[in-house]
Formats: structure tokens, C-alpha cells, sequence
């Protein structure tokens, strides 16, 4: 049996669930766990067709528009077709399962008001029959299974409706494993309250992103930024406060990156650092001064957070002092030590930072500094013959 998957894309898609704490799915391949599901099924209820069908759960977050629901994995005549495409949430049975939330059974679809007879056109298949169950997270639909005309040619049963809906809880566990096993793993990479990478990961991300540099011969820049001020917002509005500012400043820098490939990371206490591969001094001066104007514009604490906190609408005293350094690989020359290399460029970052506190705060100073010298070659370790032998 051929079973068709989506793209790695569309799935990363319809797992990005927003929860309380962010994650991103990037590496849950769900490609077996799929396979797996839709093998067992027909197995115990066979079956001419079958599909597993996952919502957008960004588009039902935000109601921009109407709620899909991608076919992430589908087997039987023209569901190579189907993988990947969407339906309506509100259109189908596979719609109605998934709107209702409860199981669906249809033993002749063209009696069923609810059918829906594109797919049969599109594919060029002929549904007479079909059952549908509802797949639940912690209490809500995230999507459906459903399995198309038995292989017998009998009607679907209860049965055949209670195996499928095993099925169902089956699949909704290993995708809730996937994504807390997901989670959890960049819990030891991630800051819980900025939601950036922490110090940790920051120190390996500067050592391959310098590594890259000097393989590919493209400059690499770096950025520290201390908050100003931060000191006032926990004596005046508290401690809770000064961690909602942070958190917040996590998501203006996040949102400055959205369109970069860079790294940001909470460098500890209100310290931050963001590396910028591929990027010269000049451009990386250029998005240093955006941030810092906008950090200097934002309003934190603007809206009430749960739990009955009222807004604060912090403005005019939270700023930001930036240091920069650029790392340049046509300035190499010989062997150089990546961790030196990597502790000269932070160093030379944090000292421009405090040149911006001296200056007054609120400014953004370019890093002056020299690489580290040159490693001397290593020695041979062939042994010399003696002259006296």
C-alpha cells in the first residue's frame, strides 16, 4: 500500500501550535509516525482509501480568514494528488467530524447532505462510504481520520468506527509525544522568560557561525546590548515588571530578525547578543540603530497581563546601549584558533557596549580590535634521526 505524505513544509506548518510557551517544530518528522497509523488502520479495517487530515492551527489562532484543513497523509487511488492540499474546516464530512467534534459515519455518502463530491472529482475515485473520526489534543480538535469504502464492499460498522477512533487517539498521542518531546529539547537551548536562545546555546551557535565565516569568506558581525535604565523599572514598579519588560524585549528583537537569518540570545541578567552572519560593519551599525530607536520608542507593559496586572505603559525610560564588532576572514592569515577567535569578537563587542554607557547610554559604538595573533605551526611529531647513529 502507497501511502503519500505531505511535504515537510506543510507539516511543520500545521504543528506550529501556539501554547503558553512558544516552540517551533523544525525537526518533528512525523513521515513514519503517519505511515505507521494509516498502515495499522486499514489493516484492521480495510479499506479502497484513507486520509489524515491536520487544521492550520495559525489561521484558526488568528481568524485572518477561514480555517483549513491540510491532507498531511492519504492512501488509495489519486491521493497523490491530495497530499498537501487543503479543504475547508466548514465543508465535508472530513468538515463536519472536525467542527463537531464527534465521529461520523456514512454508509451511502450520495443520501449524505454532508458529502463532498470535489475530492471524488479530483482524484477521479468514487466514494460510497465513509467513517470519520476526530483527533483531540487536550480537549480540542486539531484535525480527522477518515477511511473510504471497505475493501469487502460491506457497509462500515460500529465497529469498524470503534477501531478507527482507537486510531485517532493513537495518532493524537504520538503528534502531543512529537511536540513535547520537541519542546523539551529546546527547553535546554531557550530562555523561559525571553523565549531567545540561551548563553548556552549562543556560545556554540558563534562557533559554527565563525566556522562558516571563514569556509565561505563572508564577514560575520556581532551585537551586545545592555538595557539602560532597567534598574529603575524593577526599584519603581517591581521585580514582576522589570521580568514582563524582558520578556517583551525578547519578542522586539525576535520581530527585528523576522526576515534575517541570525541568532538572538539572552546573554544574562539585561544582557543581550545577536550574531549576524553575512553581514558586514556597515550593515550591521544600520540594524543596530533601528533596534536601538526602537527600543527606545516601545512602550512596554501596554496592555493589562492575565492575572488582573494592569497595563504600566513604560515609556521614555527603558533605552538600550549597543556595541558591535565585525569579523572580516580576508583579515586571517594562518592557523587561527576558532575558540579565540570566538572569546575576541564577544570581547571586543562587550567593550563597545560600555563605550555606549560612556558616552551617555542610548547609542550605538563600533567595536575597535585586532585578531588574535597567529597560532604558531604545530610541531612534527616524526622523530629526528640522531646525528651520532
Amino acid at each position: 500500500m502507497r501511502i503519500n505524505i505531505a511535504e515537510k513544509a506543510v507539516l511543520d506548518k500545521i504543528l506550529e501550535r501556539k501554547k503558553k510557551e512558544a516552540y517551533r517544530p523544525e525537526d518533528v518528522d512525523l513521515n513514519d509516525m503517519l505511515r505507521e497509523i494509516l498502515t495499522w488502520a486499514n489493516e484492521f479495517v480495510p479499506s479502497e482509501s484513507g486520509s489524515i487530515l491536520l487544521d492550520d492551527p495559525v489561521l484558526n489562532q488568528h481568524k485572518k480568514k477561514a480555517g483549513v484543513l491540510y491532507f498531511i497523509a492519504c492512501f488509495g487511488k489519486g491521493s497523490g494528488a491530495l497530499a498537501g492540499t487543503t479543504l475547508p474546516i466548514n465543508v465535508g464530512i472530513a468538515g463536519s467530524t472536525y467542527s463537531t467534534g464527534k465521529p461520523y459515519i456514512s454508509k451511502k455518502v450520495k443520501l449524505d447532505r454532508n458529502f463532498y463530491s470535489e475530492i471524488d472529482q479530483k482524484t477521479k475515485f468514487v466514494t460510497k462510504s465513509i467513517i470519520c473520526a476526530p483527533i483531540n489534543i487536550k480537549g480540542v480538535t486539531i484535525g480527522v481520520i477518515e477511511l473510504i469504502n471497505r475493501v469487502s464492499g460491506e457497509d462500515y460498522g460500529r465497529n469498524d468506527l470503534t477501531l478507527l477512533k482507537i486510531f485517532a487517539e493513537y495518532t493524537s498521542t504520538l503528534i502531543q509525544n512529537s511536540l513535547d518531546a520537541k519542546r523539551f529539547g529546546e527547553l535546554s537551548i531557550k530562555d523561559n522568560l525571553t523565549g531567545l536562545y540561551n548563553d548556552r546555546f549562543f556560545y556554540d551557535r558563534l562557533a559554527k557561525d565563525l566556522k562558516s565565516s571563514l569556509n565561505d569568506k563572508k564577514d560575520l558581525s556581532l551585537l551586545f546590548l545592555d538595557l539602560d535604565r532597567f534598574k529603575e523599572v524593577n526599584d519603581t514598579y517591581g521585580h514582576l515588571a522589570g521580568s514582563r519588560v524582558l520578556t517583551e524585549l525578547g519578542g522586539v528583537l525576535a520581530a527585528s530578525l523576522k526576515n534575517r537569518h541570525a541568532t538572538a540570545a539572552r546573554y544574562g541578567g539585561d544582557e543581550f547578543i545577536v550574531i549576524l552572519p553575512d553581514t558586514s560593519l556597515d550593515k550591521a551599525l544600520e540594524y543596530a540603530e533601528g533596534l536601538r530607536k526602537t527600543i527606545q520608542e516601545f512602550v512596554f507593559i501596554k496592555r493589562p497581563y492575565p492575572g488582573g496586572e494592569k497595563a504600566l505603559r513604560i515609556t521614555g525610560v527603558i533605552t538600550s546601549s549597543i556595541g558591535v564588532a565585525a569579523f572580516s576572514p580576508s583579515l586571517v592569515e594562518g592557523r587561527h584558533d576558532h575558540g579565540e577567535l570566538r572569546e575576541a569578537l564577544i570581547k571586543a563587542a562587550d567593550s563597545a557596549m560600555y563605550t555606549s554607557k560612556q558616552r551617555g547610554k542610548n547609542c550605538v559604538t563600533a567595536a575597535e580590535w585586532t585578531m588574535p595573533k597567529t597560532s604558531p605551526t604545530p610541531p612534527s611529531n616524526k622523530i629526528k634521526p640522531n646525528a651520532t647513529t
